[in-house]
């Protein structure tokens, strides 16, 4: 117990200066609570309200994915750039080291492989295993129109309302099946329907026609998937693009880590995301730093 009578007198209650909160800007968040918001924190930077995910979680339906063969080799090296990493729980206790303070999105749902029908997912992750993992997300798949529609928006449902409970942020991911039809209309379902059921924020594929109105009617952050390998500067193109239509940052894996320099790849798209890079001053970027 302290010796009162060697304490100091209180004296420093600054009267003539007003007392500061800082207001938590992220789009959508403002009834969050305070670890729902820290862990988003973790993901989107305050300063920009965006982010740059770095996606290697395809081998829970894809096994070993060209570029992330050993995931210690090439993944690792690129995290210093990433504001975030999306991955498995397998690989973050094999391989991802514990002095990693960055925030990490962790998929939370799977079952079948690319053999089966993906759509027929179950939760994978118990939300006490998250917390052990000290996540600031996690991240279902959601099949609006697929087989197992209703399915996988209940393995949704029940993440969130765990992660409500906890604190945890639920990223919902809309998955385009090989029969769904890849339109704006359809993003425009598939991003509300998550965001409506409780995703604090979503991850969907951009089209380059009408993107503006999939984030104008979506109420929390979007980022968007970077989908299959394109070249470098068309990637750039369409991460620029969809800042420039609402998006609130990119989930990239294979645009990354598929380079031929992932390293400077990445820090090419931060430069987009978070200093409103062009296309092309980004690639220029990216060129100078592949030289090195």
């Amino acid at each position: 117990m302290a010796d009162k009578d060697t304490s100091l007198e209180t004296h420093n209650y600054h009267f003539d200066v007003p007392v500061k909160n800082k207001v938590f800007s992220l789009k959508g968040s403002n009834s969050l609570g305070w670890g729902m918001k820290n862990r988003l924190s973790n993901i989107f930077n305050p300063e920009t309200n965006r982010t740059v995910m770095l996606a290697v979680d395809h081998g829970y339906f894809l096994g070993p994915t060209a570029g992330l063969e050993r995931i210690d080799i090439t993944i690792v090296p690129l995290l210093q750039y990433a504001d975030t990493l999306m991955c498995t729980r397998g690989i973050l206790r094999s391989t991802i080291a514990p002095t990693f303070t960055k925030g990490v999105v962790l998929r939370a749902s799977g079952g079948p492989s690319i053999l089966k029908e993906l759509s027929n997912e179950e939760i994978a992750v118990d939300i006490e295993d998250a917390i052990r993992l000290n996540v600031a997300a996690l991240a279902v798949q959601v099949f609006i129109g697929g087989e197992y529609e209703t399915k996988s928006i209940n393995n949704m449902t029940r993440l969130v309302d765990m992660g409500n409970r906890y604190g945890i942020p639920v990223l919902g991911v809309t998955a385009v099946g090989k029969q769904m039809v890849r339109d704006v209309k359809y993003m425009r379902l598939a991003t509300r329907i998550c965001a409506e059921l409780g995703a604090s924020y979503v991850k969907t594929y951009y089209m380059p026609d009408g993107f503006e109105t999939v984030t104008a009617s979506c109420p929390v952050p979007i980022v968007i998937a970077g989908g299959k390998k394109l070249p470098e500067l068309d990637a750039l193109k369409m991460a620029h693009n969809a800042i420039e239509q609402g998006a609130c940052g990119v989930d990239m894996g294979r645009n990354i880590f598929q380079s031929e320099a992932p390293i400077a790849m990445i820090q090419a798209v931060r430069k987009i995301v978070h200093e409103n890079f062009s296309p092309e001053d980004a690639y220029d970027v990216y060129q100078e730093l592949k030289g090195k």
